[in-house]
């Protein structure tokens, strides 16, 4: 119910457990006016506000449906079932909105999109802009410092490919703001929180709910729930291999010959590569390399017999030396400047051109060429990568603002992927996953991956940031996600002389934790990383093979239990990773960030430290039955073995899992 009372120069308005409270001493809003300054350097952003004026709102009249405050700004509150919107409008010529909400002192904070760092956000800022996560992503360790100095692409602590502007507190309810600008949540204050806006218009969405099963059912129910994953996701692993056929098919017969189940293999360079300072990359022209795959589609028809899909890769740039650039040029589909001419963005060490996606004609002609050039060849799904690079300084087709489009842009490339798998008729069948991300984008994506993470074990960019990153996603309406098996990122031959002490690859060890960690993932997936031949691959010795052979088979047992936990998210809104804190009390749980369920019945605590073959566990009160040994756990601290090979993790007693 909503309540809106006055008393004097006091306003209160009452939905569930939320409270807007507005006093002359203590304004609800306030409202002001600023011009951005914005640079870009490989999809990292630096953002500066020339704030001319920040005026706190004071007085308030209701007038029919309408609070006015201070003649400048237009309140109206909208009950949809259980869903309170505020729709802010301006009465003069503002582009900055505060609006503040009540905090107590022992609420925690979730979600904001895709956070590497910290599950629990209470006590930060949290700036909400889509860009590239950074390398290292925090300042205070030599490797982000080495980013920055050598490529200007360090990052912070809450740099991330998928930002959301929505929060969900431990008093459940979840509040997001229905804009595209920049935005910074501010959880720093002990009784109050602060939302800044660029934008006005904007509404704001509130909703409050007695437990959390009912407040995810209602979040996903209102931003909209992932496309259904097909089946064959779950029947092995799908093995990251490039480097032309007779080398995919060597390192596919290799192994499958020792009895590991692969359902696909991703083929991320079937468009042909290039390789630069940054490590060997891809060529960006959306048709399959007759030099490295001659005859390609004959290739994936014979593995497709066997039981073995083949995947590809694509995102919205395109190769300057290549012919769908040359078209989409001649067109005019591209992103331009100011001055008109095309805006070729750097993206590590290349420049490249931006299809521009508010043009109807280029975003239906890009369609067609994922239909034509990989769904027509029988392609089983892609990477579809970036989405953070759109200049907000740049000329749009549409005319917005690019720094307002700018955050709607991943949206946009999400929904053009999935009507091109619609159009043709295999949704449920195709696969395309994302790394990028926004507001209502989870609609149009059946699958996330975390991106590029570094090729070791730091806690900010690292094996365990994934952790958290599964668990806001979570909390911000996403079910699905999975991860580079072993990382991406590696600093091998793109260091300078001076600075190979800090040469980071990826070890055995590293490799085979991270496999235990995605067996626990809708889909397992490895990655050669930026420098192949310098990093550890699921090839590189037979243990290896080994224990990936046991992880995946473990994995396909899962099947069942990973088909009913997605159709609990279908009818339901539960995601599939699960913090401990939605069905148990205790203050550790409300913080806890590396252990997880997976659905209701399985937690997950994966080894996350090199060298470490025992893992201390907090279990929740129930009785928990340890998948290795067999032994009854209740809840409390235990220490765990955890050779490789056995990750720890435990199942409900009550429950039927195998």
């Amino acid at each position: 119910m909503l309540r809106v009372e006055t008393r004097g120069e006091e306003l209160s308005i009452t939905f569930g457990n939320i409270t807007l409270k507005h006093s002359p001493n203590k304004p609800l809003l306030f409202y002001g006016y600023g011009e951005a300054n914005y640079s870009m350097s490989h999809g990292n952003f630096k953002i500066e506000d020339e704030l001319f004026c920040k005026i706190p709102a004071k007085r308030f009249n209701i007038e029919d449906s309408k609070i006015v405050f201070d003649d400048s700004v237009e309140m109206k509150l909208i009950v949809q079932k259980d869903l309170l919107v505020v729709r802010l409008h301006p009465l003069r010529k503002f582009n900055r909105l505060w609006i503040r909400l009540d905090a107590h002192k022992d609420e925690h904070i979730y979600g904001c999109g895709e956070q590497y760092s910290h599950f629990d956000l209470r006590g930060k800022k949290v700036p909400i802009f889509v860009s590239e996560q950074g390398v290292g992503r925090n300042r205070k360790d030599f490797l982000t410092l080495i980013a920055d100095f050598v490529y200007d692409a360090g990052g912070d602590w809450y740099s991330t490919y998928f930002p959301q502007p929505l929060f969900v507190s431990s008093r459940k309810y979840f509040c997001f703001v229905d804009g595209s600008s920049y935005m910074v949540f501010d959880f720093s204050k002990e009784d109050f929180f602060e939302l800044m806006v660029w934008q006005l218009p904007v509404d704001l969405y509130f909703s409050s709910q007695e437990t959390w099963e009912e407040l995810l059912n209602k979040l996903t129910e209102t931003l909209g729930r992932q496309p259904t994953l097909p089946e064959w996701v779950y029947d092995g692993i799908v093995l990251g291999i490039q480097g032309g056929t007779d080398i995919v098919l060597k390192k596919l017969n290799k192994v499958r010959s020792k009895g590991l189940k692969v359902t696909g293999i991703w083929i991320q360079d079937w468009e042909g590569r290039r390789v630069t300072t940054f490590g060997k990359q891809l060529f960006w022209n959306w048709s399959y390399s007759e030099e490295l795959y001659r005859d390609l589609p004959k290739t994936i028809e014979k593995l497709k017999e066997e039981g073995i899909r083949v995947l590809g890769y694509i995102n919205p740039f395109l190769a300057l030396e290549g012919e769908l650039y040359r078209e989409a040029s001649k067109k005019g589909y591209l992103v331009r400047k100011n001055d008109g001419t095309e805006y070729h963005v750097v993206i590590t060490t290349f420049p490249a051109a931006i299809v521009d996606l508010t043009n109807p004609e280029a975003f239906e002609w890009l369609k067609g060429v994922i239909k034509k050039n990989m769904i027509d060849i029988d392609l089983s799904g892609w990477m579809a990568d970036y989405g953070e690079y759109l200049p907000a300084d740049a000329k749009l087709f549409s005319g917005e603002p690019a720094e307002i489009f700018h955050n709607k842009f991943p949206v946009e490339w999400a929904r053009l992927n999935y009507e091109a798998v619609k159009e043709s008729g295999k949704l449920g069948e195709i696969i395309f996953f994302m790394r990028s991300g926004y507001l209502r984008s989870v609609r149009y994506t059946p699958m996330y991956w975390h991106g590029d993470q570094l090729v070791n074990w730091s806690k900010d960019d690292g094996l365990p940031s994934v952790i958290p990153a599964k668990l806001s996603l979570a909390m911000s309406g996403v079910a699905f996600a999975h991860s580079d098996i072993g990382g991406y990122t590696t600093l091998a031959k793109n260091l300078p002389e001076r600075l190979m002490s800090f040469k980071t690859v990826r070890t055995k060890e590293l490799f085979m934790r991270w496999a235990e960690l995605s067996v626990f993932e809708p889909m397992m997936r490895t990655h050669e990383g930026n420098w192949p031949e310098e990093n550890w691959q699921f090839d590189s010795d037979e243990e290896t093979i080994d224990h990936l052979i046991k992880m995946v088979n473990l994995h396909v047992q899962l099947k069942p239990y990973f088909l009913a936990c997605q159709k609990e998210y279908f009818e339901r809104g539960l995601p599939l990773f699960r913090p401990i804190m939605l069905y148990y009390d205790g203050d550790e749980f409300k913080i806890e960030q590396y252990e997880f369920l997976l659905g209701r019945d399985i937690l997950v605590a994966p080894v996350l430290e090199e060298k470490t073959i025992v893992r201390k566990v907090i279990l929740p009160d129930d009785e928990w039955v340890h998948y290795w040994s067999g032994k009854v756990y209740r809840g409390g601290e235990h220490e765990i073995a955890a050779p490789l090979g056995e990750p720890p993790f435990f199942i409900r007693k009550e429950a039927r899992v195998f």
